[in-house]
């Protein structure tokens, strides 16, 4: 089974690794069977289409990689032992989820979620090798130029209430209230998406997963930026289809940003 994919870059290679987590839709039998009918159909908290927006990046000179494996699996933005990345009530899903962002259960009963025994084993088969090759992928071009910017992709419904009551804002830029990047790449990153017609929140209400936290070390010239976006500003107002005039705009500015962040980091 494939756990995740790597896009090489088509032209030569620059110091920027885009990481797509959440848009991944495999779930193996031995898992899917176990889990309610409705759930397994939808996996609603995918961040669906979200590769389809950065496929722009190998033309840039950028390394691509995603998850294959759906994230009620085992969820790559999580810390391994479940600790919590926020401290404010909200709902926070675990490394192997047992509700959706909504507190529904996934699990047709409990005795069917997963154990530690189980987790353990989803940590080691789909976890760990997709933090492995992304290490690499950043060690790579980190001795290749120096440094490098990894650039963590997701997306979000625009109403999560277990969450927040508001609507989410259009797009998030999280960096752990400027822990895990340079000032430059974070400001650059700031002025070009706000350049658009898109509503940009900073470090609110998200400030980066466990992704973005465990690489970004710019202290040790490896960056990380973590973009969460609304999914309408891609798909219908429901939620379930792409749509392709919506996604333009989004793609359009995402490209200008990647080009900037590719000038401003040979500058830090």
């Amino acid at each position: 089974m494939e756990i995740f994919k790597i896009i090489e870059p088509k032209k030569a290679i620059v110091p920027i690794v885009i990481s797509i987590p959440h848009s991944g839709t495999t779930i193996p039998k031995d898992i899917k069977i176990n889990l309610k009918k409705r759930m397994r159909r939808y996996m609603d908290d995918t961040d669906w289409y979200v590769h389809n927006l950065y496929e722009f990046a190998s033309s840039l000179g950028i390394t691509v990689i995603r998850t294959k494996i759906n994230r009620w699996v085992i969820d790559l933005n999580r810390d391994p032992e479940s600790l919590l990345l926020y401290n404010d009530k909200r709902l926070i899903t675990t490394i192997a989820p047992t509700t959706d962002f909504f507190g529904k259960k996934i699990y047709k009963s409990s005795n069917l979620e997963p154990d530690q025994t189980e987790i353990n084993r989803r940590l080691a088969n789909y976890y760990w090798p997709y933090y492995k090759e992304l290490e690499t992928l950043l060690q790579s071009r980190k001795r290749e130029f120096g440094k490098v910017l990894l650039w963590d992709a997701h997306s979000i419904r625009h109403k999560v209430s277990t969450i927040q009551e508001e609507i989410f804002p259009d797009m998030i830029l999280g960096n752990n209230d400027g822990a895990t990047a340079h000032p430059k790449l974070i400001n650059t990153a700031l002025n070009v998406l706000k350049s658009g017609e898109f509503k940009i929140n900073h470090n609110l209400p998200f400030k980066g997963g466990h992704i973005t936290r465990y690489f970004g070390k710019p202290e040790n010239d490896i960056h990380a930026l973590q973009l969460e976006m609304n999914k309408i500003l891609y798909m219908d107002d429901n939620e379930i289809n792409y749509n392709t005039v919506r996604a333009k705009k989004v793609i359009n500015v995402l490209e200008k940003t990647m080009e900037s962040l590719i000038e401003t980091i040979k500058t830090i």
